[in-house]
C-alpha cells in the first residue's frame, strides 16, 4: 500500500528534537493561501481536529490531517513534509528553531491511485 502523506529525514530529525520540547506531536495541512497551506505542527490535542478533516496517514510517528477541501484537490497527490530555513507565519512548534515545515508533492500513479480507491476512503477526524 502506498502512503499518502511522507516525511523527509530532515524533517523527521526535527520532528525528533520537537517530540523532546512539547511531547506527542500532530500535524495539520490546511487549505488556506499563502502561508495558510503549509503543515503546521502542534503539541497533540491542542489543534481540534473536526469532522471536515481527513486523517491521510502518520510521520514521524505523528497524525497528519488534511482539511477535507484541500483533501479533494491533493487526493492524486502523495504529500512530502520537509523542512526548510525560515520561519512561517503560523502557530507551528518549529518556528522558534528558524525552520519551517514544507509540503512537497508527486502525482501518484495510475497504478497507485488504483490502490488507493481499493483501500476506500481516509477517515475523518473527530469533534
Amino acid at each position: 500500500m502506498v502512503a499518502r502523506v511522507l516525511i523527509t529525514d530532515a524533517a523527521a530529525a526535527m520532528v525528533e528534537k520537537l517530540r523532546g520540547q512539547h511531547g506527542p506531536l500532530m500535524f495539520h495541512q490546511s487549505g488556506g493561501c499563502c502561508d495558510g497551506s503549509a503543515p503546521m505542527c502542534y503539541p497533540a490535542g491542542e489543534f481540534k481536529v473536526g469532522g471536515q478533516d481527513v486523517l491521510i496517514g502518520e510521520i514521524a510517528g505523528s497524525p497528519f490531517y488534511i482539511g477535507a477541501a484541500q483533501f479533494e484537490y491533493w487526493r492524486h497527490t502523495q504529500l512530502i513534509i520537509d523542512v526548510v530555513p525560515g520561519r512561517g507565519a503560523g502557530f507551528s512548534v518549529e518556528a522558534p528553531e528558524g525552520v519551517r515545515f514544507l509540503t512537497r508533492s508527486r502525482v501518484f500513479t495510475d497504478e497507485e491511485a488504483e490502490g488507493l480507491a481499493a483501500d476506500g476512503e481516509p477517515p475523518r477526524g473527530g469533534r
